[in-house]
């Protein structure tokens, strides 16, 4: 498949909106949506399977304008391609509908599936239980996520999962001091980053808490304070879907990461076999590559191979964990275990603020995607407090081989091949139910 990605297209402040069954630019004037006059015309109406996935070659755009020096990018990459466009413009459509008429519950009973896979699928295909932990996450993002509580709220009705709001406690959204208020601006790609980010925490684990720590901005010095937050509030696993190539500086805010009471999990990176990403490689933290992942008629009903922008790499300042004996890299490899994170078999995410990719049922990837499922993962899993990231090399058995597939040009090696064993762009395999993070 061909995998094009296209440079963003529209400023923050405007977005796609649904018009007469066409996709029409608008402006946000005040708190007015104002449309621009379009040539556009309405999208053919293309077949989507019933279980939502799509196999068109997908036209793949990065939610997130790239950082400046002493910031973080983040990682969620949208399809923009008309297939993907117009399911989601349907989908979109056919839940509006639902809510307005009858609210969210009615949603779990809807026929129509979103594009992209589901929390259902998703737990299939690594053999996750549908309830467990009540193990608190936090998610750990730059801004605010206006409409994140109830975007979620309707991510779990529509895949049948338990609610989780904030007057239960089950959800809680903290500024970076760890007050309800006042939260930072928010930013469409950032904002649309944590939206992913929370509801696949809940697909992965869908009884477990959620806690959502807003950094005031998206430089590493913020996202350090923010990260201690969610170890001073309680959270055992941490989700970071964020990256910055790994420099001198990064030495300097590297120890909120390295807590013993909360485990770190972290995007690898997308940009292939390159220079290694901060925080993805601290050797104390849980670095989470990215594959492909299809439907297959073998035993397990799914396979992955290595997605093809899946970061990988060789730190040139963190020594090596002592349970990595790769021989091709002295220090610090990159990654240890991984996930889903091909947009080309990309995940539903639904979010209503300021979506820079337009409809609000959008299909994403990225080891954007893997991490905060990973999270999910060790929170299920109960092993927050006690996971160090040398005991995943000793589970080998409790993992999906990923042999296939590459993210670069390194002569053949493991550094940017799926190979048998442990590889650099897929770490030890993907998670075979729980087992790989308890032993």
């Amino acid at each position: 498949m061909i995998l094009q990605r296209t440079p963003a297209t529209l400023r923050p402040g405007r977005r796609l909106l649904r018009a007469a069954g066409a996709l029409v630019a608008a402006t946000v004037v005040g708190a007015t949506l104002v449309a621009a006059p379009s040539s556009a015309t309405p999208l053919a109406p293309v077949p989507v399977p019933v279980d939502g996935t799509l196999t068109a070659p997908a036209v793949v755009r990065n939610a997130c304008a790239t950082a400046r020096p002493g910031h973080a990018r983040c990682l969620a990459e949208g399809r923009v391609d008309r297939v993907a466009r117009q399911a989601g413009l349907e989908a979109s459509a056919a839940t509006d509908r639902l809510v307005g008429a009858r609210g969210t519950g009615a949603l779990a009973t809807a026929a129509t599936r979103p594009p992209g896979y589901g929390a259902d699928q998703l737990r299939k295909a690594y053999g996750l239980p549908a309830t467990g932990s009540t193990a608190t996450v936090a998610v750990l993002i730059a801004g605010d996520v206006p409409h994140a509580e109830a975007d979620l709220a309707v991510y779990r009705a529509t895949y049948k999962l338990p609610p989780c709001r904030s007057s239960t406690g089950c959800f809680r959204k903290v500024n970076q001091q760890g007050r309800a208020a006042p939260l930072p601006p928010g930013d469409p790609g950032w904002a649309l980053e944590g939206s992913m980010d929370v509801q696949m925490v809940s697909a992965a684990c869908p009884t477990c808490r959620i806690l959502l720590v807003e950094a005031d901005d998206p430089s590493l010095v913020n996202l350090a304070a923010a990260t201690e937050t969610a170890r001073r509030l309680g959270a055992t696993v941490a989700s970071h879907s964020y990256g910055a190539d790994e420099s001198a500086f990064a030495l300097t805010v590297r120890y909120p990461y390295r807590s013993d009471r909360m485990i770190s999990v972290v995007s690898s990176g997308d940009f292939g076999f390159t220079t290694a990403s901060f925080p993805a490689a601290l050797p104390n933290v849980i670095a989470v590559g990215g594959t492909s992942l299809r439907r297959s008629t073998n035993a397990r009903g799914w396979t992955e191979k290595v997605w093809d922008f899946a970061g990988s790499g060789c730190s040139a300042y963190f020594a090596k964990p002592a349970a990595q004996k790769d021989r091709n890299c002295a220090m610090r490899t990159v990654s240890d275990i991984s996930a889903v994170a091909d947009p080309q078999t990309g995940v539903a995410v639904y979010d209503t603020w300021e979506n820079p990719f337009g409809e609000d049922w959008v299909v994403l990837g990225g080891t954007s995607t893997s991490a905060p499922l990973v999270a999910g993962m060790v929170g299920a899993a109960r092993a927050g407090r006690t996971l160090r990231t040398n005991a995943l090399y000793g589970r080998s058995a409790f993992v999906n081989d990923v042999v296939g597939g590459t993210n670069g040009f390194c002569g053949g090696d493991y550094l940017c091949r799926g190979l048998k064993g442990y590889d650099a762009p897929s770490g030890i395999g993907t998670p075979r139910g729980l087992r790989v993070f308890t032993g």
